[in-house]
């Protein structure tokens, strides 16, 4: 989706609770086998002790909201991504980000598409704020907490270990914020959904959660995915769609990928074995392009890695204006996605 002249980003927010649990900890507690800490690259994960994600989600859009100093009764639009559980069985997490923010006339929306959560929001936040004039800033945030006893952050996955935390970004009309610090040059989304199986596996449907597993275990739903043929449908798909979503996504913001501009491609916060398999090194950039590798020292932060490597980004002053960036994300389901940003002066 070309959004041309771009969307104005007023600002991109990453809010992580102060305690780090090693992977030296986890193997000592015999929670992560050794080598599988080794293929992954992990140093540790950020650990929510308290706060629920959409507790973390208010924290993030609060302070995203005071450093563009928006008025949060302008708010049109609150989009709220996440993977794992909120906090409550039947409810909105979308609302209460909503309410605790003042966004009082914003309409709430939860987004549900496992970890392309926070591109999947950003992408029909961006095409709200196009389709409606009524509609002029948007805020969206995810948030996601990976603790026990539903979830085993160490050794629930295969290839990622997950970190807590929480991210929000405020998107505006192409008229609304006139001195952005970002703006959203373009976005391109993948799907191909024959891939649900690696996240079901052989498991009936069940009437309620964790019924069939009282963890999750995403580990034993990938055994059946293999053991059922899925592994080279899968081969086949990952590298190639990776690289479909940058170049399509470059091509509608008018960047070529050898263009010294594009400064960053920043790559989901997966373990390093998974990228290495993923996502071929270089993509096909030139040599002005560094492939950012974040998340060694947080964990795979569910929704939110592209909002937190845009906010990494941001805070190193990773780009000068003019300079440009592409965030990769990806979700079980399977979808991919690129979203192109562009600093501002």
């Amino acid at each position: 989706m070309r959004l041309d002249p771009g969307l104005p980003i007023a600002a991109v927010t990453c809010w992580l609770p102060s305690r780090r649990e090693t992977a030296a900890e986890a193997i000592a507690d015999g929670r992560l086998d050794a080598a599988h800490a080794t293929k992954q690259g992990y140093v540790a994960a950020t650990v929510s002790d308290d706060l629920a994600p959409p507790e973390m989600a208010v924290l993030a859009a609060t302070a995203a909201l005071a450093a563009a100093g928006w008025d949060a009764a302008e708010i049109g639009l609150v989009l709220h991504a996440w993977t794992y559980y909120q906090g409550h069985d039947f409810w909105s997490p979308a609302h209460f980000v909503a309410d605790r923010v003042g966004a009082h006339r914003a309409v709430p929306v939860g987004v549900q598409q496992m970890c392309n959560g926070g591109a999947a929001a950003i992408e029909i936040a961006a095409a709200m704020l196009l389709a409606d004039p009524a509609t002029t800033r948007a805020v969206v945030t995810t948030a996601d907490r990976f603790v026990a006893p539903g979830f085993d952050r160490w050794s629930g996955d295969y290839g990622t270990s997950y970190g807590d935390g929480a991210t929000a970004l405020l998107l505006a009309a192409p008229e609304a914020e006139p001195a952005p610090l970002l703006r959203l040059l373009a976005t391109t989304t993948i799907a191909v959904s024959e891939l649900e199986t690696m996240h079901r596996g052989g498991d009936p449907f069940s009437p309620a959660p964790r019924m069939v597993s009282s963890q999750v275990d995403s580990r034993r739903t990938l055994k059946h995915f293999l053991a059922t043929g899925g592994g080279p449908v899968m081969a086949g798909h990952a590298a190639a769609t990776a690289r479909a979503v940058l170049a399509t996504a470059l091509a509608d913001a008018r960047v070529a990928a050898d263009d010294p501009r594009l400064r960053v491609v920043a790559l989901p916060r997966l373990g390093h074995d998974v990228l290495d398999d993923d996502y071929p090194a270089g993509l096909g950039c030139g040599p002005a392009t560094t492939v950012l590798r974040l998340g060694s020292d947080t964990g795979h932060l569910g929704a939110g890695d592209p909002i937190a490597n845009l906010a990494a980004i941001q805070d190193t002053g990773a780009l000068a204006p003019g300079e440009v960036a592409v965030l990769l994300s990806v979700g079980a389901g399977f979808t991919w996605s690129a979203l192109v940003v562009e600093a501002q002066p």
